[in-house]
């Protein structure tokens, strides 16, 4: 096999070359099937005693495939550092920890995935964060459970539940105060767009979070569902937002049901963080 590295002998350190050359060629990943292959002029002992050893210099990584079988990456010299003294096993933790992004991942996936036990986990997972390698994460999403991600990374918008929380706690003051500040900027501009709203709002630097479009859009919405705002597609293929033309009664009991003026709406379910058992709006509505 001309494409092969072979070797006359089970020299590990050798083998060790063969694996890094190997890996550096397959950077998204090398295989065990491609490694087999590749390295069949050494015998099964002499290949895992040089993945073994890669492990303990830390200058491999294992990861799972979907199909469940391992692959292999090296790790940069720059990075070595950093993972020094961590065995094989907390180098698995890691990586898959690493695989889930800023998703996170879980205890119970970690012990499923890696075969480990939870006193195991427990303790890589503690060595980890005493290292600044991985952080634990609250999941507003999903029940507050804790999941684990890389330390540098900013966890994802389903996790923190959006510019709508604030410390993992539904921020009902702060979506009323911006109704209120995008309400008055339209009243006093008499026709705007979604995107001159965005740029008021980050302009005046009142908002420390992170407000997408989408997220301002929604709160607009709330006020045009509550017949403050009007929305109307110009001419120019942009949609507007101008002054409600018709004042809606505020006495209709229809347009004071929270539901019709909520800008998470989309996200209410009976057993998700928001929803209506624990809304409170709808206590100060029924309070009347």
């Amino acid at each position: 096999m001309s494409g092969a590295v072979e070797n006359s002998g089970p020299s590990s350190g050798t083998a060790e070359q063969g694996i890094i050359d190997l890996c550096r060629k397959h950077s998204e990943g090398l295989s065990e099937a491609v490694l087999d292959k590749e390295l069949s002029g050494f015998d099964i002992s002499a290949k895992a005693a040089a993945i073994n050893s890669l492990l303990q210099q830390q200058r491999l990584q294992i990861f799972k495939s979907p199909d469940g079988s391992l692959v292999y990456k090296e790790i940069k010299v720059e990075d070595a550092a950093k993972f020094k003294g961590l065995g094989p096993q907390e180098m698995l933790v890691y990586q898959l920890i690493k695989q889930t992004g800023n998703k996170g991942m879980w205890t119970k996936d970690m012990k499923f995935q890696s075969n480990l036990q939870q006193p195991q986990i427990t303790k890589i997972l503690k060595t980890l964060e005493g290292r600044n390698l991985v952080k634990s994460v609250r999941s507003v999403t999903g029940g507050n459970k804790k999941v684990y991600m890389l330390y540098e990374l900013e966890p994802s918008r389903e996790l923190t539940g959006g510019a709508w929380y604030t410390e993992q706690k539904f921020d009902s003051e702060f979506i009323e105060a911006l109704r209120e500040a995008c309400s008055q900027f339209i009243h006093k501009q008499g026709d705007v767009t979604l995107g001159d709203v965005v740029e008021f709002i980050h302009s005046r630097g009142f908002v420390k979070v992170d407000l997408r479009e989408e997220d301002v859009l929604s709160v607009i919405n709330s006020l045009v569902y509550d017949g403050r705002i009007d929305s109307v597609d110009d001419e120019d293929d942009v949609e507007h937002f101008r002054p409600a033309m018709l004042k809606i009664p505020r006495q209709s009991a229809f347009t004071s049901i929270p539901c019709g003026v909520c800008p998470v709406f989309a996200q209410c379910r009976p057993d998700g963080p928001i929803s209506p058992a624990k809304c409170i709006y709808f206590d100060k509505w029924l309070d009347f």
